[in-house]
């Protein structure tokens, strides 16, 4: 179970910065040479203070996105989430209330997409996960709408200097049908990422009816970003 931490810093290699520059031979849209600027052998990444008031929970800038000192043009994360479903809870997708006889059990409303997507974003910006920076064990995060987390993820990516360059996402469900709600949810995805809808692909898949996935007893999804450095 992740646990709250109020400081967390992440050491860089410091022979990256000893390596000659990179070269791209032949015709190519990028410099020949990728200049790494210095900067400290270390960043660090203040938690979240978050503020939850009655019926709306928001997440104040207080999260410090420094990071590797290897200013890349681009980074790529991955992220995957489960949940069980159970009755008596609401199924939420990418932010879409999708109707069905159960829901994710969860702490907070249980958004196995949008959490993926979280990960994903933090992972290629080398952060800590969704569970060190909201931790499940922090009753502020309780029934929590996961667009929260998911504009902070936004807001880390935009003050490290990079941008959505794309996403694609996966599914995995065996009921329900996805294809009558897939378009909303992608467009939904895109408004809470700031994206252009090109850049933003949905998939759902069944799992053949095999194990918790296939049971009806879960849901999971995977998702893949890339980011690229703003010019």
């Amino acid at each position: 179970m992740a646990m709250a931490i109020s400081s967390l810093s992440y050491p860089t290699n410091k022979s990256l910065t000893k390596q000659p520059p990179l070269h791209f031979p032949g015709p190519c849209s990028l410099p020949s040479t990728l200049k790494l600027p210095a900067g400290p052998s270390s960043s660090s990444t203040d938690m979240a203070v978050v503020a939850a008031t009655t019926g709306a929970v928001e997440a104040e800038p207080k999260t410090t996105a420094s990071v590797s000192t290897r200013y890349l043009p681009f980074r790529v994360g991955h992220g995957f989430d489960l949940h069980r479903l159970e009755p008596g809870y609401p199924l939420i997708i990418g932010g879409i209330d999708i109707p069905h006889d159960r829901g994710c059990e969860a702490h907070s409303d249980g958004d196995v997409l949008l959490h993926c997507v979280v990960d994903a974003i933090l992972g290629a910006l080398g952060l800590p996960d969704i569970g060190q920076i909201f931790p499940d064990t922090d009753p502020k995060w309780k029934g929590a709408a996961s667009s929260v987390f998911l504009k902070e993820a936004v807001r880390l990516m935009h003050e490290a200097g990079y941008e959505l360059g794309n996403l694609d996402a996966t599914l995995i469900l065996q009921r329900p049908k996805l294809s009558p709600h897939k378009e909303t949810i992608r467009t939904n995805l895109c408004h809470l990422l700031g994206a252009d809808p090109s850049a933003v692909n949905l998939k759902a898949k069944t799992h053949e009816k095999v194990d918790s996935l296939g049971e009806n007893r879960s849901i999971a999804a995977h998702t893949v970003v890339l980011l690229m450095k703003k010019s």
